[in-house]
């Protein structure tokens, strides 16, 4: 049986979920990540994934500049690198730098993989939806990689909260 409760208390249900990690140029050079919660895939063909960031965050205006992205899926070895990319904000400070995080070069686009991710996606923006306070990116995979080592995943089980998942096992 449902019963009616207000809406902050009934989307805390929802959890756990995946945790992203979306990273473009700014202008000024340097490579910007923030963490999301809001992802999800919105096509096979052609590959596309959606990304939902708040309108006070740095990181829309150097997506919309940069017109591409890469999502990145962090393995749970970069549980402190996706709470910080979370909570600090890349207007005025390189945030790969001050972690020390291992990336290399995107291979279609002109950002940054994240190198102990479990996969990242190389994605080209071909659609914006203001939806009140956030705004969705649509991005058009180009490029995808995976980790050479089968690394567990992590997610998030409320806000600034994250748990990883248990070692992938082979069926």
């Amino acid at each position: 049986m449902q019963k009616q409760v207000p809406f902050q208390e009934a989307i805390v249900r929802k959890y756990p979920e995946p945790v992203a990690i979306a990273l473009a140029r700014a202008p000024n050079g340097v490579v910007n990540p923030i963490t999301l919660g809001w992802v999800m895939p919105t096509s096979f063909e052609p590959p596309q994934f959606a990304i939902s960031i708040g309108l006070t965050r740095y990181s829309l205006e150097v997506i919309r500049e940069a017109g591409e992205f890469v999502l990145a899926f962090p393995s749970v070895y970069q549980l402190e690198e996706a709470l910080y990319f979370g909570k600090v904000s890349g207007r005025e400070v390189d945030k790969l730098k001050e972690r020390g995080t291992p990336t290399q070069p995107a291979v279609k686009i002109d950002s940054l993989l994240l190198a102990e991710a479990v996969a990242n996606f190389e994605c080209v923006v071909v659609g914006e939806l203001l939806t009140g306070d956030h705004v969705i990116f649509a991005g058009e995979v180009v490029a995808a990689h995976v980790n050479e080592k089968p690394l567990p995943r992590l997610y998030t089980i409320g806000p600034n909260h994250l748990l990883g998942a248990a070692e992938p096992k082979k069926l």
